[in-house]
């Protein structure tokens, strides 16, 4: 016979006592853990620039294994606008002194999206995103058009739309504004990391104008966080370098976009810094498809350091047939850099990097003094540029401690601006360039000359005979 037991109204209260209790514990325990991740202390930060969505993009293997905290877009997340082919002649010349057409051209909000959205669907990226918290500023190219300021008239639309793939709260204060700029703060006490992600599109005046990169709104903003709350470390973003002006010993033949173009701009950031007497601040950058560091050490107390990181998959040596690679590699050492950090710890004999990378910084708070690790890494993962820094040489010790620019010698490294170099160092690349040209004529003017005795005197012969 059976018989089947139905449990009482007793038994089945102290299963829901039990269950709720489980359930309670488990919501602290998932509470408890949020704040702990809140709290702990960040220790290693990536990031990077100029990653072209339709190129394959292994990089994004390296940074994951690098297991960033936080990641850091500098720009050119996307590539939204469209390069037009090359034309010297026709109709429509894009290059040259004689072009009369633009070789970039925005795309429609419609194209915009179809290229975020191919961004956001690479799984490499999908998985950093899963893991590490995601932030970022915008360059040019996602800004909508190459090189544009303020000027360009879809601003407002592309500013939601790269908001929109940085999953940024419908009811965030940069959906608002005019410009991305933003600030985070990381980490328990003693240990906090800020980091100010710069808007140097939005508000920009022209190029060669010497006027502003951020505007009277931003400028003011920034001032206010840099005399905010203490942080032990500030890193502060900007989409095109801040200490290093290659503009000035490139030219004429060619110009990058950097802080350096704008010098007012750039004294009146430094300025900032010193006034504000914040410590622990230091500068990532990308746009230029390269990587390298940079320091300046008269401006705010103790040394400035910018790390720029470029590209993610954009890169100068890409564009390059490999054979010839090595000549870019020299040319890099053969410009001429006051700025750049030239150590044991580089790849190549200049000290930058001309393939695909990512910035990377670990941060170690148990030793003593703390200490930072700026690298740039390749595309496996490896170290091709890197410098220590120790926190306490982030520290200003006063107005005695500015070195004096105007003091020559061993001591005053990192002190002369490329502009302040005599024009036979600053202009040799252009020297360089001009010289092998004017050889290259004159060979083939030579050449030309013989061809034509030669056949002169054959003609001669042939009468003669």
């Amino acid at each position: 016979m059976v018989t089947s037991r139905v449990p009482s109204p007793i038994s089945n209260f102290q299963h829901i006592i039990i269950m709720n209790r489980l359930f309670f514990w488990w919501l602290l325990l998932l509470f408890t853990a949020a704040i702990a991740a809140e709290d702990s202390p960040i220790t290693r930060i990536a990031f990077g620039s100029c990653a072209n969505q339709s190129a394959p993009q292994p990089i994004w293997d390296a940074i994951n294994k690098f297991d960033p905290q936080v990641f850091i877009w500098l720009g050119d997340n996307i590539y939204g606008d469209i390069r037009r082919p090359l034309k010297v002649i026709g109709k429509e010349r894009n290059v040259g002194p004689w072009k009369n057409s633009p070789r970039f051209v925005p795309s429609t909000e419609e194209e915009m999206k179809l290229r975020y959205a191919k961004a956001k669907a690479n799984p490499g990226y999908a998985r950093l995103q899963r893991n590490a918290k995601v932030i970022g500023t915008w360059d040019d190219h996602d800004y909508g058009l190459n090189d544009a300021g303020k000027e360009f008239d879809r601003k407002v639309i592309n500013q939601r739309l790269m908001l929109d793939f940085l999953d940024e709260p419908l009811d965030s204060p940069r959906r608002k504004q005019a410009g991305v700029y933003a600030s985070y703060t990381y980490g328990p006490p003693n240990r906090k990391v800020k980091v100010i992600v710069l808007d140097t599109r939005y508000h920009r005046d022209p190029l060669r104008s010497d006027g502003s990169i951020l505007g009277d709104a931003q400028w003011g903003w920034l001032e206010k966080e840099l005399r905010a709350s203490r942080s032990e470390i500030t890193i502060i973003g900007s989409s095109v370098q801040v200490i290093s002006n290659l503009s000035a010993t490139t030219g004429p033949l060619f110009y990058m976009e950097s802080w350096g173009r704008f010098p007012k701009e750039r004294k009146r950031l430094f300025k900032l810094i010193a006034d504000t007497k914040r410590d622990g601040v230091i500068f990532i950058s990308g746009d230029v498809h390269f990587g390298e560091i940079t320091r300046y050490d008269c401006s705010a107390g103790y040394p400035l350091y910018d790390v720029t990181s470029s590209g993610l998959v954009q890169s100068v040596e890409k564009v390059v047939p490999r054979p010839l690679r090595s000549i870019v590699r020299l040319l890099f050492w053969y410009i001429p850099s006051t700025m750049r950090v030239i150590n044991d710890n580089c790849k190549f004999r200049s000290c930058t990097y001309g393939q695909q990378n990512f910035g990377a910084i670990s941060i170690d708070w148990n030793a003593n003094p703390v200490t930072i690790r700026l690298e740039i890494r390749d595309v496996n993962g490896l170290t091709v540029l890197g410098t220590n820094v120790s926190l306490t040489e982030l520290q200003a010790r006063g107005a005695n401690s500015l070195k004096d620019p105007t003091k020559k010698g061993k001591s005053q490294r990192y002190c002369t601006l490329e502009v302040e170099l005599p024009g036979t160092t600053r202009y040799r690349l252009a020297v360089l360039v001009y010289f092998t040209i004017a050889v290259l004529a004159m060979a083939l003017v030579g050449l030309i000359v013989g061809a034509l005795l030669t056949i002169t005197a054959c003609v001669y012969k042939c009468k003669v005979d």
